[in-house]
C-alpha cells in the first residue's frame, strides 16, 4: 500500500472523490471497494468499471454466475466466510472509496473500519444520483418508502407515468438497481425509485452532493419494523424520512399517519415544494381522498377549494379485486405522485383500472369447500399483516417467521375478535405462541414443527400449516397467509414461501 495520511487516504484523493457529482467526472484510477455480490452489488461494479475505475468486490458467499461475469468485466474478487477474512482483505487492497449494499447494517465491522480510516462510505442511490447524467434526458427521480405497499405504489406511479406518455421504469429496492436504470443508452423522463430503510440510511453520507433531490417523493406509512437493523424506532423513523429532503414540487404524505406528516414538517424542501395528503376520507383542499365512493383529486384542481377531479369509483376498484383498504391508500398515493409530475387525471384513471398487484401481495386463490384463500406473503411485518387482516372477517391465520425484533401482542390484540384459529410456522414460535395465548381469546391455534431450512422442509412445514388451517376453518372463512414476519429462517424468501402455500392450496382435496 501506498503512504497515507493518518486517516487513511491522500488528501488529493479525499477532495477529489468529495467532487465527483457527474457521469462525465473523471472516475479512473480510483480504488473502490463494493461490498456484497447480489444484484447491486454487481451493478456498482459494472458501471465503476466501465468509468475506469479499479474494483474489487468483497463477499461472503460464492456467487458462480455473477463470478464469471467480474472475472469478463475486469473487476476483482474475493470470496470469504468471515468478516475477518473480508477485513484483511479490504484493509489489504487499500480502497479510496467503499460502496456498499443496502442489507450491510450501520455497525458492520467493514464498514465500521472503512469509517475509522476515513475512507468514503457510499450506498448504491448516493453514486447513481451523482451519475444521473450519463444521457441528455437526465431523468426526475419520484422517491417512494414506507413500512409497507412501497413496491406496489412505485408499480402503479410508473404505469400512471407512462399512461401519461412519459419513459418511465421502477429502480431501486424494487429489485432492478438504480445504475441498470441510470445506464440505459435512451434515458427516461422520469425513475420511480423505491426505497427501503437500509438505502435511505446511507443517502447523504457522501455529503451535500450526493444528498438526492427527488422531483416528488412520499412516505406511506410508518410503523415499527427492522428494529434489530436500525437499534430504535427513532433510528428508523430517521431513515424513512430523509425521503422528503430536498423535495422539488410534492411532498405526498398519508393523512392517517401522524408519522408521515410530521416527516414533512421537519423535512429541508426545496422552497415551493407543497405537501399533499392522501386519505380514505374526504381530502381538503391539498389532498387525494374518497367523496361518495369515488376517489378524487383536489390537489390539482385550478378550482380544488370547490371542485375535485373524479379519478376512480370504490365499485370499479372492487371489479378488480382492489379495493381492500390498503390498496386503496396506495392508488391514491400513486395518483398524488403522478399529477405532481403531471400526468392527466384521465390517464391516472385509465392507468388504475388497468393494472394487477404483483402475487404474493393479498392475492386471492379461490375456494375449497366454502373457505377462501389468500396469499399475503408480502406482509412480513406486523403492520402489513394489520392491513390484510383489516380487510377480512372470520379469518384462519397462518403467521410467524423472523419477527426482526418487533412483538405481535397488539396486533393480535386488535385482530382476536376476527380470528377463528391460528396456525404457527417459523422458528420464533415461543413470543408468537405466547401473543396468542394472552390476546387470542382461547382460539385454538397449531404450532408447526420448523425442522431444518430445507426445500423439503419448507414444502413439509406448509403443507402441514393448510392442512391445519383448513382443518379449523369452516364455509364462509379466509385462511390468510400474513405471516407478519419475514421468510428467510425456512423459505429462500416470500414469493417462494407464498408459491409453497400456493402449491398446498392447490393440493387440497
Amino acid at each position: 500500500m501506498t503512504d497515507t495520511t493518518e486517516h487513511g487516504m491522500h488528501p488529493t484523493t479525499a477532495e477529489r472523490i468529495a467532487t465527483l457529482s457527474s457521469w462525465h467526472d473523471d472516475w479512473s484510477g480510483l480504488r473502490v471497494a463494493v461490498l456484497g455480490l447480489g444484484v447491486t452489488g454487481f451493478s456498482v461494479a459494472d458501471t465503476l468499471v466501465e468509468l475506469g475505475s479499479r474494483v474489487r468486490v468483497i463477499y461472503g458467499a460464492p456467487d458462480p454466475d455473477r463470478e464469471r461475469l467480474l472475472d469478463v468485466i475486469g473487476s476483482e474478487r474475493h470470496c470469504a466466510a468471515t468478516h475477518p477474512e473480508q477485513l484483511g482483505d479490504l484493509a489489504a487492497f487499500g480502497p479510496d472509496l467503499v460502496i456498499v449494499s443496502p442489507g450491510y447494517r450501520p455497525d458492520h465491522p467493514l464498514t465500521t473500519w472503512a469509517e475509522g480510516q476515513g475512507i468514503p462510505v457510499w450506498g448504491d442511490i448516493e453514486l447513481g444520483w451523482r451519475l444521473r447524467d450519463k444521457t441528455d434526458r437526465i431523468a426526475d427521480w419520484i422517491c417512494i418508502t414506507g413500512t409497507n405497499g412501497k413496491t406496489t405504489t412505485t408499480q402503479l406511479t410508473a404505469h400512471m407515468l407512462a399512461e401519461g406518455g412519459l419513459r418511465v421504469t421502477p429502480a431501486g429496492n424494487i429489485g432492478s438497481p438504480i445504475l441498470d436504470a441510470l445506464r440505459d443508452p435512451q434515458g427516461y423522463d422520469a425513475i420511480v425509485v423505491e426505497l427501503s430503510s437500509f438505502q435511505l440510511e446511507r443517502i447523504g453520507s457522501g455529503g451535500e452532493v450526493s444528498a438526492i433531490s427527488p422531483y416528488a417523493s412520499a412516505c406511506l406509512n410508518f410503523a415499527d419494523d427492522h428494529l434489530d437493523w436500525h437499534g430504535s424506532a427513532e433510528a428508523y423513523w430517521a431513515a424513512k424520512a430523509r425521503v422528503y429532503e430536498h423535495t422539488q414540487v410534492a411532498c405526498v404524505y398519508n393523512r392517517a399517519d401522524a408519522a408521515t406528516e410530521r416527516m414533512v414538517e421537519q423535512a429541508d424542501v426545496i422552497e415551493g415544494a407543497r405537501a399533499v395528503g392522501f386519505g380514505l376520507d374526504t381530502p381538503p383542499p391539498s389532498g387525494f381522498g374518497i367523496v361518495e365512493g369515488i376517489l378524487v383529486d383536489r390537489g390539482y384542481h385550478a378550482e380544488r377549494h370547490s371542485e375535485a377531479f373524479e379519478l376512480v369509483t370504490l365499485e370499479e376498484l372492487s371489479e378488480r379485486g382492489l379495493d381492500a383498504p390498503h390498496m386503496v391508500q396506495n392508488i391514491l398515493a400513486a395518483s398524488a405522485l403522478a399529477r405532481a409530475r403531471g400526468v392527466g387525471p384521465a390517464d391516472v384513471a385509465r392507468a388504475i383500472l388497468g393494472f394487477r398487484p404483483d402475487a404474493h401481495r393479498a392475492q386471492r386463490l379461490g375456494e375449497h369447500g366454502g373457505v377462501s384463500y389468500i396469499d399475503d406473503s408480502k406482509a412480513t411485518n406486523a403492520h402489513a399483516a394489520d392491513a390484510s387482516l383489516r380487510a377480512l372477517r372470520d379469518v384462519v391465520w397462518i403467521v410467524g417467521g423472523l419477527l426482526k425484533g418487533v412483538d405481535i401482542g397488539e396486533l393480535v390484540a386488535t385482530h382476536a375478535g376476527r380470528l377463528r384459529g391460528a396456525v404457527v410456522i417459523g422458528v420464533e414460535q415461543e413470543p408468537v405462541l405466547a401473543a396468542l395465548e394472552r390476546h387470542g381469546g382461547g382460539i385454538p391455534v397449531v404450532a408447526i414443527a420448523p425442522g431444518e431450512k430445507s426445500a423439503d422442509d419448507a414444502e413439509r412445514v406448509m403443507r402441514e400449516a393448510v392442512a391445519a388451517a383448513a382443518g379449523m376453518a369452516s364455509a364462509g372463512d379466509t385462511v390468510l397467509l400474513a405471516p407478519a414476519a419475514a421468510s428467510m429462517d425456512q423459505f429462500v424468501d416470500y414469493p417462494d414461501r407464498g408459491r409453497r402455500f400456493q402449491a398446498a392450496v392447490d393440493a387440497l382435496e
